[in-house]
């Protein structure tokens, strides 16, 4: 095949972007599907989403529970348009901070740049894709020239942004989302990373090299001699501070993979590392393809996590895994938390405290090793009275 430069169509792209531009999807809690989830799912794999839903809706957002909310998002979910539930949560005060794949990151920025992806068929000529120029993700098409341009956009906000040494995945994010606010005013409409900085909710990337984001960070370095630096210590003590001091932990897993993963090992990491006993998760609920038995659920099933202290032993009542796609169950489950009696609550705002939850991560953590470290005091005999 003769060769080309990626995104250089060699032809006219014919009828494949010719499906519905894909947008994002905002629930509004549907009391048809709280009905249906309420009567309906039932029992096997229904059955185990509407229990995420309660355990959700009942006990995670009760107020009395003051639950710190992760959600975890791996796999395709913001070229599937499933940005718009992650929005609304934000809005409504649902979940308090996130970890995400970088590419969901990357392409919800395609959104907030008003570029359109395209439904399609995954039944395509891919030869034939690429001779035209068009990026396939399953059903999902979109000209190569939305990447282009799309990293053209982040290397330019690099450069203005002046951010340069170690930074976390949160600090980046938040910049960048201020940038999409100011150059592009109403994006936090079709954009997490967006909506999220206006909302003081911090956005982690577990890994943050493996991403047209992280791409474009190491081209900033290799051409502009840039020093920024993403500094995986800080997420890390970032993620922990955020678990200490919640008054309870639950987390909504989309997927698995690292983001999962980094997520739920900030627990061991506060017992096992800091000598902190936090005790593990209160709440935990998946939505998940992946099985246990072929070793790739990425920290495995809420009862196999007990061990590593991710979850509190006591509370395996109040974890579930539910063995659904993800773009089927997210936004039924967003509907009937939507729509719950505790469908809004206050924001948290981590994003602004971060400075603050790590210092008291640092204070403990030294209490705990300077108490270890103490040497025992022995029992010392009663003094002599020298003039007796």
């Amino acid at each position: 095949m003769p060769h080309r430069a990626p995104g250089a169509p060699g032809q006219r792209a014919g009828n494949y972007l010719g499906g519905k531009p894909i947008k994002y999807y905002r629930p509004g809690g549907s009391a048809q599907v709280r009905h249906l989830i309420e009567n309906g799912f039932q029992a096997f794999n229904a059955g185990r989403l509407s229990e995420a839903c309660h355990i959700f809706a009942d006990k995670m957002l009760a107020p009395e529970n003051d639950t710190t909310i992760g959600l975890t998002i791996a796999g395709a979910l913001t070229p599937a348009g499933l940005g718009g539930c992650v929005i609304e949560m934000i809005d409504r005060g649902l979940i308090d901070f996130i970890i995400s794949t970088g590419a969901n990151l990357y392409h919800d920025l395609h959104y907030a740049l008003n570029f359109t992806l395209h439904r399609g068929s995954p039944f395509l000529d891919d030869v034939e894709l690429y001779e035209q120029g068009i990026i396939r993700i399953y059903d999902v098409l979109f000209p190569a020239t939305v990447l282009l341009e799309t990293d053209a956009y982040i290397r330019d906000f690099l450069v203005r942004s002046g951010l340069s040494g170690p930074i976390s995945t949160s600090e980046l994010h938040f910049r960048l989302g201020e940038d999409l606010l100011d150059r592009h005013p109403g994006c936090e409409e079709y954009s997490v990373v967006a909506r999220a900085a206006l909302a003081g909710v911090p956005i982690y990337t577990s890994s943050p090299g493996d991403s047209s984001i992280g791409m474009n960070i190491a081209y900033h370095e290799l051409m502009n001699g840039a020093t920024l630096m993403i500094d995986p210590n800080r997420d890390v003590n970032e993620v922990c501070a955020i678990i200490l001091a919640g008054k309870q932990n639950g987390c909504v897993i989309l997927g698995g993979g690292s983001p999962k993963n980094f997520y739920l090992q900030g627990q061991p990491t506060l017992w096992e590392v800091y000598g902190i006993p936090k005790g593990g998760n209160d709440y935990f609920i998946q939505i998940t393809t992946d099985q246990v038995v072929w070793g790739g659920l990425s920290g495995a099933t809420p009862a196999e996590a007990v061990s590593w202290g991710k979850v509190n032993p006591g509370v395996l009542p109040d974890t579930v895994v539910a063995y659904c796609d993800s773009t089927i169950a997210f936004p039924l489950f967003c509907e009937y938390a939507i729509g719950s009696e505790h469908g809004c609550r206050p924001r948290k705002e981590l994003l602004h405290k971060r400075e603050q939850l790590v210092a008291d991560l640092v204070r403990q953590a030294k209490e705990t090793r300077d108490a270890k470290q103490k040497p025992p005091v022995a029992n010392e005999p009663a003094e002599i009275d020298r003039h007796r």
